[in-house]
């Protein structure tokens, strides 16, 4: 596998131009960073020589004159250095936050086509932590990092050739400590990696529960569960704690060991440059020069910890990301057309075999047809398979074998999203969006107006109570929907697949959590919506699908009996069982 970095730069090509941009900047800021220390040795010649000065050899030989032109070359590095400054925090910046904001899409638009099974396996907090605090770590070490390693390494190039130019006999000792500095940067770097993995794993894990939490709290409450909730949460954030101790002990330790080898080359300079001096093998100018440069050199080194504790931190977070951007979508997205107004919507299961985990099928040798425009009922005991026979058709997952049909057309051809869009689902679980009734409505259908939403509304049994609502249509509903009922919510989404207008209708448990008036509202609305269009109804509640064209009758993932509500009561079978107990008429057990 690449290095993490290697990976950030295969995808940041396509901010070549600002990087370059950014890194100029950086390189020519620093160019006239190192400047003043050059003024400051050029003055105290200019004191110390006067007409004899280097200044003066250049044909300035009034001291007057010499000291104006070193404060005209002052005024013009401080402002350049300056410029550069302000240029080069604002391209890192931008650049940090367009790699950021493009990878943050990116992650997100390559999640969205994964597979359900993909979803099923992590936790919602785990995929978090990924979009928002693992990408966030890149911004952070684009924005601050990358200019720093770049200004160290300018400033040791730089500082290294005038030390040999300057003062060759004594320039070792202020380079000798680099190599140490270099290589404990290395060692520590090495070190610090897996335990940043550690620290982005923990803190995953800790969002992975927090969110669980915060998407169950009306069950933490009904079971007074806070406090073991409460020690739940205090484990995770007691391990993220500890994950990130162990790896601050050892970049703190990074500061100090530095410090001890930069003092060992500052001092040297000190002693045997100024005793060079003293000798006359070394100008006083130039001395200056070197005492200020081993300081520029050698002291911002201290810095590469913290710049060091950065680039960890994004290494882990981007092999994150790019372990993401680089997971393999299973569903494949199909090659051929379906226009929705070509749909006829006839539908055909042939032989399909489906399991969740291999070796357990839910689904085994099913073959069924439903023809175009009837309304189909699909009924069974808890786990018989109905509801994965939804999955396969909206291809969530893919069969394992036999093949599905749309209008004679396999259904791994067709594109995927023509052949979602001929598709409506009424789901048990109904999710609404945080926003307004009327936007959940409408989604899906975003270029609808007020006037068709209400219409939808209207045929879905939902207006009545939606203008009850404070603000009607424009009233929140909450995470969730979570400020309506069950049954309001189940009439929004009857709404919102009615607005969608599609030549498929699948109806999964439409009523199974509604009281008996709700349903029967729901009930007359269908009546409605199903006419003219294939629709399939899954259902537990055998009066949902009494009045159906025709009834499929599942058991353990096989097909068990067909036929219509009078055919399947005569059979005498599982249906009339069923039948029997949800009337009232039998005890017995299904």
């Amino acid at each position: 596998m690449l290095h993490p970095f290697k990976r950030l730069l295969n995808y940041s090509r396509k901010y070549r131009r600002q990087m370059s941009q950014a890194t100029a900047y950086s390189i020519l800021n620093k160019i006239f960073d190192l400047a003043p220390p050059a003024l400051i040795g050029a003055a105290v010649d200019v004191v110390v020589q006067q007409e004899n000065s280097l200044i003066a050899k250049l044909g300035v030989t009034d001291t007057f004159g010499q000291l104006f032109v070193l404060s005209l070359l002052s005024f013009l590095v401080w402002g350049c250095e300056s410029l550069f400054q302000y240029a080069y925090t604002r391209a890192w910046r931008n650049l940090a936050q367009a790699v950021q904001h493009d990878l943050r899409l990116d992650a997100y638009a390559h999640l969205q086509e994964l597979e359900l099974a993909y979803f099923e396996e992590r936790s919602t907090g785990g995929l978090m932590s990924i979009l928002s605090d693992d990408i966030n770590q890149l911004e952070r070490f684009l924005d601050i990092g990358a200019n720093e390693i770049l200004q160290v390494s300018t400033s040791v190039i730089i500082i290294g050739t005038a030390f040999f130019v300057l003062a060759p006999s004594v320039a070792w000792m202020a380079v000798a400590p680099m190599p140490f500095i270099i290589w404990g940067a290395i060692w520590f770097q090495g070190l610090l990696a897996p335990r940043y993995v550690d620290v982005r794993e923990r803190v995953s894990d800790l969002n992975g529960q927090l969110a669980n939490n915060l998407s169950g709290m009306i069950t933490i409450k009904s079971f007074t569960a806070e406090d073991y909730e409460i020690r739940r949460i205090e484990r995770q954030s007691q391990a993220y704690q500890q994950s990130n101790r162990k790896a601050i002990a050892l970049s703190a330790a990074f500061i100090p060991l530095i410090r001890i080898i930069i003092l060992l080359g500052f001092t040297g300079i000190l002693l045997y440059g100024g005793m060079a001096v003293v000798e006359g093998g070394l100008a006083v100018g130039t001395y200056s020069v070197l005492v200020f440069l081993t300081q520029r050199l050698l002291w911002p080194l201290t810095r590469l910890g913290q710049t060091l504790d950065q680039y960890q931190r994004a290494m882990a977070s981007i092999n994150r990301v790019m372990n993401l951007l680089d997971t393999p979508i299973a569903i494949d997205p199909g090659e051929k057309p379906l226009p929705i107004e070509s749909v006829k919507g006839e539908l055909e299961f042939r032989d399909v075999t489906f399991a969740y985990h291999q070796g357990f099928p839910v689904i085994e040798n099913l073959s069924l047809k439903i023809p175009a425009g009837k309304t189909i009922g699909i009924v069974g005991s808890t786990g018989s398979g109905k509801s994965t026979l939804v999955k396969l058709l909206l291809r969530l997952y893919e069969v394992r074998s036999g093949s599905i049909a749309l209008d004679r057309l396999e259904l791994q051809d067709i594109q995927l999203r023509d052949l979602r869009q001929a598709i409506g689902l009424v789901s048990q679980d109904v999710f609404l969006f945080h926003g307004t009734v009327a936007d959940n409505i409408a989604y899906g259908t975003f270029d609808v107006g007020l006037e068709e939403v209400i219409a939808a509304a209207t045929i879905a049994e939902a207006h009545d109570f939606i203008m009850q609502l404070p603000q009607g249509y424009d009233t929140i509903v909450g995470e969730r929907g979570q400020k309506l009922s069950g049954g309001q919510r189940q009439r929004v989404s009857i709404a919102r697949a009615i607005l969608k207008n599609p030549p498929i209708l699948i109806l999964d448990e439409a009523t199974s959590a509604v009281d008996n008036e709700t349903e029967a509202a729901i009930s007359r609305s269908l009546e409605r919506i199903t006419q003219h269009r294939t629709t399939i109804a899954i259902a537990h509640r055998l009066s949902t699908v009494r009045n159906a064209d025709f009834i499929y009758v599942l058991e353990k993932g096989r097909l068990v009996e067909e036929g219509t509500h009078e055919q399947l009561l005569e059979q005498s079978g599982i249906y009339a069982s069923l039948w029997q107990v949800q009337t009232g008429s039998s005890r017995g057990k299904f």
